[in-house]
């Protein structure tokens, strides 16, 4: 299966690096507007994951690595790119300026037969977490969002913990500063969003209340979220605090959490009692990993902690994707 990816930003270019070995699926080429061999020196040198190991080297129009050649087109609108000839299956849109059905309806119009988002995307664009609702899609969906990383960390904990009975939820999502904020202090429509990321603690307002709410319509009216950012470059850690309809024990929520992450979400929910930080998650390939020795109930209140690399965690999700589809495709 041939895959290009539209938008190197954080999310390209780990899936880049990602996709670019893979034994069974194509990265055939990538489009950016910045230059390409801004492109290539920031693939190969990441201040999170580190150097890229394997020989990269950009000449003739493409990157070249692992004796593999992979164009770079430095289009600014998808009609402009060459997906028809490239024989692309299915486009990677992770710029965040097509998000929208008919945004990412110009790949297809381009010539890719599938457009995968790599965030939520608009209200008509089908939300469908892999792992949760992935299995329900419609075989003519020619465009899906797989949520962001936040809803695949919530969506898994939330139905889990419904397990027992959820009256309401209150989550909050410490997360590692992201290019939506500023640097310095700056102006932004959202004031706090403008202030220096890597020097604050900064709530930020965010749509998983509503993202949730669509594809777990029983729990609307049930959910409230925040984000609060943090002065870390990577990895997140979620609190959940939740109103259960019934009093339950430490040892009962622990063993839901367990059994799922060995049975019916294994590979998407991890679970762990070991003492560990958000730095050690880093490279998890899980939605999320519950911290047993952090759970907590008072009555029928009980509180579950959840870590995650919000970046290799979820485009995890997006590979799962790409693998599922391409099973359909062969």
């Amino acid at each position: 299966m041939k895959i290009a990816i539209n938008g190197m930003g954080r999310i390209g270019r780990l899936l880049f690096r990602r996709l670019a070995d893979h034994p069974t699926l194509e990265l055939v080429a990538v489009n950016d507007i910045m230059p390409p061999e801004n492109l290539s020196y920031l693939v190969k040198y990441d201040s999170v994951y580190g150097t890229y190991q394997a020989p990269l080297v950009y000449e003739d129009n493409a990157l070249h690595t692992a004796g593999k050649k992979i164009a770079v087109m430095n289009a600014s609108h998808p009609s402009q790119l060459p997906w028809k000839e490239l024989g692309v299956d299915v486009v990677l849109e992770c710029s965040g300026k097509f998000s929208t059905q008919a945004g990412a309806s110009e790949h297809l119009k381009a010539g890719a037969k599938k457009v995968l988002l790599s965030t939520t995307g608009s209200p008509e664009v089908p939300l469908m977490i892999y792992g949760f609702n992935h299995n329900s899609i419609h075989a003519n969906s020619d465009i899906v969002s797989p949520g962001g990383c936040m809803t695949n960390c919530s969506v898994h904990v939330i139905y889990i913990l419904n397990g027992i009975g959820i009256h309401s939820i209150q989550m909050n999502i410490l997360h590692s500063y992201t290019s939506r904020q500023e640097l310095v202090d700056a102006p932004h429509p959202q004031f706090r969003r403008g202030r220096a990321a890597a020097e604050s603690i900064i709530p930020v307002e965010i749509d998983l209340q509503q993202s949730l709410e669509r594809v777990m319509p029983g729990m609307k009216n049930k959910i409230a979220a925040v984000s609060t950012r943090v002065p870390v470059a990577n990895g997140a850690m979620a609190d959940f605090t939740a109103q259960l309809n019934r009093p339950a024990t430490v040892e009962e929520v622990n063993t839901l959490f367990r059994k799922a992450s060995q049975g019916e979400f294994k590979g998407i929910v991890g679970y762990t009692e070991e003492a560990l930080v958000s730095l050690d998650y880093k490279g998890n390939t899980h939605s999320c990993v519950i911290d047993g020795n952090l759970t907590s109930i008072i009555g029928n209140q009980v509180k579950v902690i959840a870590w995650f690399d919000n970046e290799y965690g979820f485009t995890s999700r997006m590979i799962d994707w790409l693998e599922y589809w391409k099973k359909g495709m062969v």
